[in-house]
């Protein structure tokens, strides 16, 4: 038996015009989750991030991606990180949390749980839904083309 999570995940600022409907197995981390967030929204990944179960910034309980050899870095050596198991952080229907991505950039996508639901077994993470677009850099435009060179 497995635990499927529908989750619908938004930036901030952009309302309801750009979001992505995900479903991801309990048994993925944190951090397949946030690739399968970037990987919905075409962004690269490239930068660290954080998970913001209240909402917050920096906070101390924050699961927070620390890349193999930089875990010296944590200001508490006891900070969640983000190699855990979905399914161990206690999500509930309704919920909402943040992933914070680009500590530069600040980009925060929200993400609501919308449903919870037992499966015989796991799966792939899936983009169900997809509304809008958004890109990463500003500059995106004036980049350009393979084609072109």
């Amino acid at each position: 038996m497995s635990i499927i999570y529908t989750l619908k995940v938004y930036p901030r600022g952009y309302g309801n015009s750009v979001y992505r409907v995900l479903k991801i197995s309990g048994d993925e981390t944190l951090d397949k989750l946030c690739e399968v967030v970037l990987y919905a929204f075409d962004f690269t990944d490239e930068h660290l991030y954080e998970f913001c179960m209240n909402n917050k910034m920096y906070e101390d309980d924050n699961y927070l991606f620390m890349p193999e050899g930089m875990r010296y870095l944590c200001v508490q050596e006891d900070q969640p990180t983000t190699n855990i198991k979905i399914d161990k952080i206690g999500l509930i229907e309704g919920q909402k949390f943040t992933l914070h991505y680009d500590f530069g950039d600040d980009w925060m996508f929200t993400i609501r749980v919308q449903k919870i639901q037992e499966a015989e077994e796991a799966i792939d993470p899936q983009i169900i839904k997809s509304k809008g677009i958004i890109k990463q850099y500003y500059f995106d435009d004036d980049l350009p083309c393979a084609a072109d060179q």
